[in-house]
């Protein structure tokens, strides 16, 4: 029997590229047609960047605590002129989208409309990912006009705050401890302490 095909094996696979090997890059409605064909499990966790597909840790039990009590509390606070989706696909350009753990923008958008320039705060919330979300992401999400981004660190619950974004990219940036308080600057009334929701660090 070929290995490749072992059940034992994790699939998809990944793979990465040879130095200086050119790579074809998909777009947004490549992929949406191959999921809409079957081709791609819709449910695949993955984002689009620049053409490329990259991979999608699975949630782990912490993120998802996080997630599910930060939810409750933003459609508690927010204003009712705003949405607040939970991974909601984010479409940049056509080769590019990305699945923030929440994006907030008007009410008069509809989720599938929305594009960067909409969204006024974007929130991660990193378990596994940290690293990632706090490098190459962040530098997408001030490409693309986001103006602030929380990075909720899910095992500590310290929040990574960048915010007066700039040609070179965000010029604030600070670290908010559990019991801070932190508001967000373009959405009235949302506040969030994540000592108050009765969230823990490891």
């Amino acid at each position: 029997m070929n290995e490749r095909f072992h059940l034992d094996i994790p699939w998809p696979a990944t793979t990465q590229a040879a130095e200086g090997m050119p790579r074809r890059p998909w777009s947004v409605a490549e992929i949406e047609a191959m999921v809409a064909a079957g081709i791609i499990d819709e449910n695949e966790r993955f984002e689009l960047i620049g053409g490329d597909v990259v991979p999608m840790s699975p949630k782990g039990a912490l993120h998802e605590m996080v997630k599910g009590d930060l939810n409750e509390h933003l459609q508690e606070v927010r204003p009712r002129d705003m949405r607040v989706m939970q991974e909601t696909t984010l479409r940049l350009d056509e080769n590019s989208f990305v699945e923030p753990d929440f994006c907030v923008f008007p009410r008069t958008i509809a989720p599938g409309d929305a594009r960067g320039h909409h969204v006024l705060l974007a929130i991660e919330i990193a378990d596994t990912s940290l690293r990632y979300d706090l490098g190459r992401k962040i530098g997408i999400y001030a490409a693309f006009g986001i103006p602030e981004v929380w990075v909720i660190d899910a095992k500590t619950l310290v929040t990574h705050v960048h915010r007066a974004l700039g040609v070179e990219g965000y010029r604030t940036v600070f670290e908010a401890e559990p019991g801070d308080e932190i508001a967000a600057v373009r959405v009235p009334k949302l506040n969030v302490s994540l000592s108050a929701l009765g969230l823990k660090p490891l």
